[in-house]
């Protein structure tokens, strides 16, 4: 009997390990991986659409591919904002400590050879209805590295959401007119995570507005600035989103902190005015809501 129990034990294991092929020999936990984004100031701008080949974990100073990831993935980044998400997969892995995950994109290279079957994988669509490949700078089809620690715990779950920013990371080449994909991606844990709900009171007819979340006390005037060519304005923001006609708002997946913000005005056309209001010192907890109000 005691044979036999083993037996069936050892079985077991190996049917389990045949129908999870992401884990590892030793204790194994789920990594639940959703994507998210901010916005783009741009008003032109319609739909951010990548297409993630695959996702890597890094674990033991090795890379590893999701094996069960269902790619690829088509997704439109701008339909996954205010804290809007879409779930990548479920993935079983070595319990322990994690710090990086590297996305694979199905990309045309700038400077490579063109391909319109490829520039239609990742690519940007604007309000007019056209379309324009979204390049990735040369050597990075390696992928794009998102960092954040976590840790999966043994016969448990960590929900892991990835902050891809298509406001940092879409540019425009002044020389060539290309846009240029160099994503800028943050791992925050959802059960570490808060919110920051906000109301702008007074708003002007015409115009439209953008808050920012910044560290507290990182924010200067500096950041305000009209760009140079290839760079964007308040870089150092954390997050950002836009504020609805009625002047509420939302900033999802903040760590815990202390946080500044900042609300900028722009005309009907997508162009910057000023900075219009800020508020200073917003505490921000895991799983809470911080509601606060601003008026100019």
């Amino acid at each position: 009997m005691k044979r036999l129990f083993l037996y069936s034990m050892c079985v077991s294991t190996l049917a389990f390990t045949a129908c999870n092929p992401d884990q590892d020999v030793n204790g194994t936990g789920t990594l639940s991986l959703r994507i998210t984004d901010a916005p783009t100031d741009a008003g032109n701008i319609a739909g951010v659409y990548i297409t993630v080949d695959h996702v890597e974990y890094r674990h033991n100073g090795k890379w590893h591919e999701f094996k069960s990831f269902q790619g690829p993935k088509t997704i439109n980044l701008l339909e996954l904002t205010e804290g809007k998400t879409e779930l990548l997969g479920d993935f079983i892995v070595e319990a322990g400590e994690y710090s990086e995950l590297r996305f694979v994109l199905d990309a045309a290279s700038n400077g490579g050879k063109a391909d319109r079957e490829t520039d239609l994988k990742t690519y940007i669509a604007f309000i007019d209805g056209t379309t324009a490949p979204l390049y990735v700078p040369s050597g990075t089809q390696s992928g794009y590295k998102a960092k954040g620690s976590f840790a999966v715990p043994m016969n448990g779950t960590v929900f892991i959401t990835a902050d891809f920013d298509v406001r940092k990371s879409v540019v425009q080449s002044g020389e060539s007119g290309k846009w240029i994909l160099k994503p800028v991606i943050r791992l925050v844990v959802n059960d570490q995570a808060g919110s920051i709900e906000g109301t702008l009171q007074n708003i002007r007819e015409g115009e439209q507005y953008v808050a920012y979340a910044y560290a507290n006390e990182t924010y200067t005037e500096e950041e305000a600035k009209l760009p140079e060519e290839g760079q964007i304005q308040f870089p150092g923001a954390v997050s950002s989103t836009r504020v609805h006609a009625d002047g509420s708002f939302n900033l999802a997946f903040l760590a815990p902190g202390k946080y500044d913000i900042i609300i900028s005005a722009q005309d009907a056309e997508g162009n910057f005015l000023n900075v219009v209001a800020n508020l200073d010192d917003v505490e921000v907890s895991s799983l809470q809501n911080s509601e606060i109000v601003l008026t100019f």
